[in-house]
């Protein structure tokens, strides 16, 4: 009776992580900023698609690329997120939707391993990114965003504050879950066993 109390402990523990992934994969930034030079201002879009993920343009991963010649006209793109009724910028990239690449600014104030890098956009994010841009007045002249360039305008975390990231929380109490999970079932068999 004990043992499959236990086992449908570990079965409602299991199913209680696998909800949380699933919301917080839906969960993302609040909302990204994107510039441009054919832009007349900024747009600000909190849409699903293009706030889910890290990897809502490219898998930076997977789908590292050489340096294109000439991406073509680009968009800066600032990902927030709120910490404490502030907006605060966590990440910056540059999106060339016309050539389908990425360039990896990196995290504001921090760094990875997918910085200072060009990478393959993911295809199914064109018409959404393109969607979004569709619904603000654009200009005539259009000319190429240089990666290179910093937006001094994005606010900063203030020195002293720590900055946290839901999103990158959740992945680490679903892996503790999962373990626990994991533990319990093996104790419990390994009991079972020596009975």
């Amino acid at each position: 009776m004990f043992n499959r109390f236990r086992i449908a402990l570990a079965f409602a523990l299991l199913a209680a992580m696998i909800v949380s992934i699933s919301v917080s994969a839906k969960g993302g930034f609040a909302f990204i900023s994107i510039t441009g030079a054919s832009l007349k201002e900024t747009i600000r879009a909190a849409d699903g698609e293009l706030t889910h993920d890290f990897f809502a343009f490219a898998d930076f991963s997977q789908s590292k690329s050489d340096a294109p010649a000439d991406p073509g006209v680009g968009y800066e793109i600032t990902r927030y997120y709120i910490d404490d009724n502030r907006e605060v910028a966590f990440d910056k990239l540059h999106y060339y939707p016309d050539t389908g690449f990425v360039f990896y600014d990196g995290i504001v104030n921090g760094s990875s391993e997918y910085d200072g890098k060009w990478y393959t956009a993911k295809t199914e994010i064109k018409p959404v990114f393109e969607n979004k841009l569709s619904d603000s007045a654009l200009t005539v002249t259009s000319k190429p965003v240089d990666p290179t360039q910093t937006d001094q305008s994005i606010q900063q975390p203030q020195p002293g504050k720590s900055m946290t990231v839901p999103q990158l929380v959740m992945p680490v109490v679903a892996t503790v879950s999962l373990a626990t999970v994991v533990l319990i079932l093996f104790l419990s068999r390994r009991r079972r066993a020596v009975q």
